[in-house]
């Protein structure tokens, strides 16, 4: 979606979609999923609504400050695949989820976490992520919170 986007094109097409949004203008679709995203997460609504400081922001390193653009940017990504069902059965598992969870959001919060680690274990060793391992992932989420309610 975003492969030919610089970081500072992204951040200033996420200052945009908010833009947009609050002058209640017209948004593209692409806008609008941006816009929804930043609406669930009004801690980082400062950062987006002034483009200045969205392409001026920098995450400390080592600090556990999150970085909004990768937060939403995974809400976007699994969002993306619950769209297409790639990998295959995300959509199935994200409806398990949100059944679960109470909630889209927090079902979307469950597959982000699952698939930023399986991409972190696969740039860490080199090698291509593995979409089965990822949906493992969430599926063990799912088969914990099963275990805490009986």
């Amino acid at each position: 979606m975003f492969d030919s986007y610089t970081r500072d094109q992204l951040r200033q097409t996420y200052a945009e979609a908010w833009r947009k949004h609050l002058a209640k203008s017209p948004l593209t679709p692409l806008e609008a999923m941006i816009a929804d995203i930043v609406a669930l997460h009004p801690e980082f609504e400062a950062t987006v609504r002034d483009a200045d400081a969205a392409l001026a922001f920098e995450p400390a390193a080592g600090a556990a400050e999150e970085n909004p653009f990768l937060h939403m940017g995974l809400h976007m990504a699994v969002r993306e695949q619950v769209a297409v069902d790639r990998p295959p059965g995300v959509r199935e598992l994200h409806a398990r989820l949100a059944e679960r969870a109470g909630d889209r959001h927090r079902a979307e919060h469950v597959l982000m976490e699952a698939l930023a680690e399986t991409l972190w274990e696969a740039q860490r060793s080199g090698r291509a992520p593995d979409e089965s391992q990822y949906l493992s992932k969430a599926r063990n989420w799912l088969a914990a919170t099963r275990a805490q309610s009986i």
